[in-house]
């Protein structure tokens, strides 16, 4: 069957949404995320704000109007908090988080048809992406006020060590060269079976026992991290990046969101990280209107995320959320003044991402190649990341692609760094032709 999957929401729903796709080519299926026929359609939804159950509406309606003979399957955030709203958009299938490991058995049913057999091999990286995400954890158990993911995500569950070695090793098999460990709240994976360093011994585990060329980390909340955590860096495959979501700069803000963290053990961290992990990119998540937030605790919040040298912010606007503790708040800030605090906000985003890139321009950097954008006669212009974070792109003759390079920084463009392939100098088109959007002013 010709089966198209599609992920709205966070990395750790685009995990999901790519292990089943492993598992549906690994059966014999098409999997595709355009917009020809197909046979069914899955869609991942968040509920996160209301701007992202509005988006998951349209999406579906979108795939009615794209695929009316497909069956639709809606699963996700939005499937598990609002069901009736998809049966009332004539959804035929509508699969709960909790069920969402069960897809393909749960389609199976539905069609009438064997979805996967447990035999099958696990499908060449060729013509996937060059990352593969692992979902080791779901659920939370923190109490944040704003937060709707624990009503559609149930308490904190982390998957079996063995597991997970046994998967990364498959992928690695495969030839993936990165492995993206992922989960609701990543950093207590182990908590629920009493293993409080639950994730410094999984990651130390993969590190021992498998061979991916890169291990990425996804996003960890700042309290859960202990010093001897960052000892797992002495292993150069470990990506350096950490994302910690802030969510705010100003302590009574934190307070009220019921965060676990406060800004000076927030700084106290990164300077820990900072000092035994070269060229580390730290990246954030940072909100703006959340109830009660006055001018002050709005200029305090961004003060502190300016001074704290970001690599990369992720700026969203508070949004009321039914069941949490926030939405019933006093004070709640209008609409207009949260839009212009996130432009500010946003705007400090740009100026710390350039800041920070600009720091690798004339440094040589291992960048792992993803797609190939554009040719040029018989170049290919291909766009890849570092360890690091940094989107890089660079022309050249050769077949890059799941390839790690190092490759020299040179330039700064609108998104990223441009750079020449080190092992392929001779390949590489003269800078004014290869990338004409190069920034002034560095």
């Amino acid at each position: 069957m010709r089966i198209r999957l599609e992920a709205l929401g966070c990395r750790l729903n685009t995990s999901e949404m790519e292990q089943l796709a492993r598992q549906l080519r690994a059966a014999g299926h098409e999997v595709t995320d355009a917009d020809g026929p197909c046979d069914v359609c899955v869609l991942n939804t968040c509920a996160v704000t209301h701007l992202a159950e509005r988006k998951s509406r349209q999406m579906i309606r979108r795939l009615q109007q794209m695929h009316p003979h497909a069956l639709l399957v809606v699963t996700g955030c939005y499937a598990e908090l609002a069901p009736t709203h998809l049966q009332a958009m004539g959804v035929p299938l509508i699969v709960g988080n909790r069920q969402k490991e069960h897809l393909m058995e749960i389609i199976g049913q539905k069609l009438g048809l064997p979805m996967v057999s447990p035999t099958s091999p696990l499908v060449s990286a060729r013509g996937l992406r060059t990352r593969a995400f692992v979902k080791v954890q779901d659920g939370c158990d923190n109490a944040c006020t704003f937060c709707v993911v624990r009503l559609a995500r149930g308490e904190g569950r982390s998957r079996p060590p063995e597991e997970v070695v046994q998967e990364v090793h498959q992928l690695v098999r495969a030839g993936y060269r990165e492995v993206v460990l992922s989960g609701v709240h990543l950093g207590a994976y182990g908590h629920d079976w009493g293993d409080r360093l639950g994730l410094f011994h999984l990651v130390r585990r993969l590190l021992d026992e498998t061979e991916p060329a890169r291990l990425r980390l996804s996003s960890l909340e700042p309290w859960d991290i202990l010093p001897e955590f960052f000892t797992l860096w002495e292993d150069h495959r470990l990506a350096r990046h950490l994302h910690l979501p802030l969510q705010s700069g100003c302590d009574a803000t934190l307070r009220r969101m019921a965060r676990r963290t406060t800004t000076q053990s927030f700084a106290q961290l990164v300077a820990a990280a900072r000092a035994v992990i070269p060229d580390l990119a730290v990246t954030t998540d940072i909100m703006v209107g959340f109830p009660g937030e006055s001018e002050a605790e709005f200029a305090e919040s961004i003060a502190f995320v300016e001074a704290m040298q970001f690599a990369r912010l992720h700026v969203f606007r508070y949004s009321p959320r039914p069941g949490t503790r926030a939405a019933t708040m006093p004070n709640q800030v209008p609409p207009a003044v949260a839009r212009e605090r996130a432009q500010q906000m946003h705007a400090l985003g740009i100026k710390l991402e350039r800041a920070f890139r600009r720091q690798f321009i004339g440094r040589t950097m291992e960048v792992l190649w993803e797609t190939a954008q554009t040719t040029n006669q018989s170049s290919q212009l291909w766009t890849g990341l570092t360890g690091n974070y940094l989107r890089v792109t660079a022309w050249s003759t050769e077949d890059l692609y799941n390839t790690i390079t190092p490759t020299r920084l040179i330039a700064e463009t609108e998104d990223g760094l441009y750079g020449e392939v080190e092992c392929s100098r001779s390949a590489a088109v003269p800078l004014p032709i290869a990338c004409p959007q190069l920034r002034e002013g560095r």
